[in-house]
C-alpha cells in the first residue's frame, strides 16, 4: 500500500465491507498495542445524527398560501390570508 504526499492511504473494499467502514460516515482511530503494533479501529460514536438536510423538513413553517406565494413571483401585492 502506497502512501500519498498528504498522508492518505486507501482502505482495500473489502477490509471497508468487513469493518462496517461507510464513507463520510464512519469515523477510524489508530491504535497501538503494548507490543507497539497498530491497528485500524473504528471509532466509537454517541448516536448516528440525521442529515441536516433529511431533518430539514421538521423546522421549516408554511407561513403563506400557494396563490400568496404565485402573488409575489408575478409582483402583486402580498394578501395575507
Amino acid at each position: 500500500m502506497r502512501v500519498t504526499s498528504k498522508g492518505q492511504v486507501t482502505i482495500p473494499q473489502n477490509v471497508r465491507e468487513n469493518m462496517g467502514i461507510l464513507p463520510s460516515e464512519t469515523e477510524i482511530e489508530f491504535m497501538q498495542d503494548e507490543s507497539g503494533r497498530w491497528y485500524i479501529v473504528k471509532a466509537k460514536t454517541a448516536k448516528k445524527r440525521d442529515s441536516r438536510f433529511r431533518t430539514a423538513h421538521q423546522t421549516g413553517k408554511l407561513t403563506m398560501s400557494t396563490d400568496d406565494i404565485m402573488a409575489l413571483t408575478r409582483g402583486e401585492s402580498w394578501r395575507s390570508s
